[in-house]
């Protein structure tokens, strides 16, 4: 059997409520084909030996790979209770995951932290976190427990427990999520379960979960960085290299502005 070289896990069948598709344009059709692709190629078995999958490199070109309507699906809002950054960070990177998704926990312990001290913390890059729960009432119990530990402002502290070495061959039954919700410091544990079990709970958790199969998204962790699809627990050089040629486009734009403006004011002058 060959040698496997995923970054990235594969969803089950979606029901067909989850399948339901998202109309943004005739772009988006063809990078939710991509996303598709790539999310395939990146579960797929190495058969080359070479250890790496060429569908995640990134270019250094700002404009290979990005599609303008999937960057409009960033909601910088800045109430957003699971994103973390400037909501006018001029780079979105929006995740989608699933807590009993192993490589979603690397990421999330090997790649996320260093992302955020190299460009959150310096206001470059926001991170939105989209609920894509894709193995079963376990994920989509977590998912509802994050969100609830989330309207007490503890979120991430929660995505950090969930996704520790370990956490999640230990399952997340009830029990289990309510103690996650402690170590994370979750400070009213009553409210937190009624808000796990809530209809609000549900239907915020169900509209990423839609958002992401709208998108084309077939494994975890999927993510967009201001509308470029890359798929799989990839290496920190793969994001690096989409976010700064994000951030090198976003600066050029914003300089192509101002330089409009300017010689605007100068014809007014004249």
């Amino acid at each position: 059997m060959p040698k496997s070289t995923s970054t990235s896990t594969s969803a089950r069948k979606p029901s067909p409520r989850n399948r339901k598709p998202l109309i943004y344009g005739a772009g988006v059709v063809l990078a939710a084909a991509l996303l598709g692709f790539v999310s395939y190629r990146a579960t797929a078995p190495d058969h080359s030996g070479s250890g790496s999958s060429s569908v995640a490199d990134v270019t250094a070109d700002p404009d290979a790979g990005v599609y303008p309507e999937l960057a409009k699906l960033a909601r910088r809002d800045a109430g957003d209770k699971l994103a973390q950054g400037r909501a006018d960070a001029p780079v979105v990177l929006i995740e989608y995951a699933d807590f009993k998704c192993g490589y979603c926990g690397k990421f999330a312990r090997d790649t996320e932290p260093a992302l955020v001290k190299k460009y959150v913390d310096n206001g470059t890059l926001r991170i939105e976190w989209r609920n894509f729960p894709i193995f079963g009432a376990e994920s989509e119990a977590a998912a509802r427990a994050a969100w609830a530990a989330g309207q007490q402002d503890r979120f991430w502290q929660f995505h950090a427990a969930a996704y520790a070495e370990g956490a999640k061959e230990k399952g997340f039954g009830k029990d289990r999520l309510k103690a996650l919700a402690q170590q994370a410091g979750v400070a009213d544990l009553d409210r937190f379960a009624r808000d796990a079990d809530s209809a609000a709970a549900s239907a915020a958790v169900s509209k990423d979960q839609e958002q992401g199969y709208g998108i084309g998204a077939t494994s975890t962790p999927s993510f967009l960085i201001n509308g470029r699809p890359i798929a799989g627990a990839q290496p920190m050089e793969t994001f690096t290299a989409a976010i700064e040629a994000a951030a090198e486009k976003a600066r050029n734009t914003e300089d192509a502005k101002s330089g409009n403006g300017s010689q605007g004011s100068g014809d007014d002058a004249k």
